[in-house]
């Protein structure tokens, strides 16, 4: 007798660095992958057509007359209702039309979520979120996006956005942020604010590398003042907005990717510190503090994982 195949969906993560998508099987595993960077400050048609250069390598794979549907995990806001996202850190994309325009490329069905929800989709599937019922899933890179898992599923919320912890200020006087507020968390954890800071407090890059997060960190980790001060910085803005959340949802646990969370001791080791000074309700002290185990293909697996929840049922 032969089995039922394993269902296949195409996923596609998008971010204000770089557009990545997969082939996806319905373990989790990944046929094929694709990768180019965004445009973000481009227009929206040049953004999109970062997208479409991704979808259309994946459509060359022998396995892709087998994919059944999309899943894409957005920067946001999102706005699932709609089919539309509006990431903060792409401004060309106000409410662009993403669903319908990846349904009329691949001819097939589109399932969106936020790369937060998608994350949190993907640790409490198969990663180090798994073994919890109520987490929060963070995704600290170019922007700082979240998900929640609440009483063991993850929560969107009604347009996709529940979990979106980068948008809390966490400076009520703090710098304007582009979303409208001001001290928001993404403007003082993201890899770009990072950068910032250091800057501000005098590091430079070493030799004609660019100034990015990554080059923060290797400073940081060779005692340079300045980058340490900025991951220190970095680390108490988070600390504070996971304190928060965990006073408001009572949290068992927080599960953080992204490029920056691959710091690793630079970034957890005074996250832990602080939150312990953050956390002073009885309820939400202890919480267990975990990097993603699914690496840069987690938005892939979590955006995957929504799009196979809406598969019909094999006949």
């Amino acid at each position: 007798m032969t089995g039922t195949p394993s269902p296949l969906v195409a996923a596609v993560d998008l971010g204000g660095t770089k557009t990545a998508g997969a082939i996806v099987t319905g373990a989790g595993g990944l046929l094929a992958r694709a990768e180019c960077p965004t445009a973000a400050d481009g227009d929206a048609e040049a953004v999109f057509a970062g997208v479409a250069r991704v979808l259309d390598e994946l459509s060359g794979h022998p396995a892709w007359p087998g994919v059944a549907a999309v899943g894409v995990g957005s920067a946001g806001p999102v706005d699932t209702v709609a089919g539309a996202v509006s990431p903060v850190n792409i401004p060309s994309w106000r409410g662009f039309p993403l669903v319908r325009r990846i349904a009329e490329r691949t001819g097939r069905p589109v399932r969106l979520l936020g790369d937060g929800v998608a994350l949190a989709e993907a640790e409490h599937w198969l990663g180090a979120a798994a073994g919890y019922r109520d987490a929060l899933c963070m995704v600290v890179s170019t922007g700082v996006g979240g998900g929640l898992v609440l009483d063991g599923r993850v929560h969107p919320g009604p347009s996709g956005n529940a979990g979106h912890i980068g948008h809390l200020s966490v400076r009520w006087d703090g710098d304007p942020c582009p979303c409208g507020s001001r001290g928001c968390l993404e403007g003082l954890a993201s890899g770009p604010a990072i950068v910032r800071h250091a800057r501000t407090a005098g590091w430079r890059p070493a030799g004609a590398g660019p100034p990015t997060a990554v080059a923060v960190a290797d400073a940081a980790r060779t005692g340079d003042g300045a980058a340490l001060a900025a991951f220190d910085l970095a680390a108490r803005a988070l600390a504070a907005a996971i304190a928060g959340t965990a006073a408001l949802v009572e949290i068992q646990a927080v599960v953080i990717g992204g490029g920056v969370a691959r710091s690793g001791p630079l970034l957890f080791d005074p996250l832990a510190r602080h939150l312990t000074r953050y956390t002073g309700l009885p309820f939400t002290r202890g919480l267990h503090l975990h990097p993603a185990r699914l690496g840069p293909n987690a938005g892939l697996v979590g955006a995957a994982a929504a799009a196979l929840r809406e598969l019909p049922p094999p006949s």
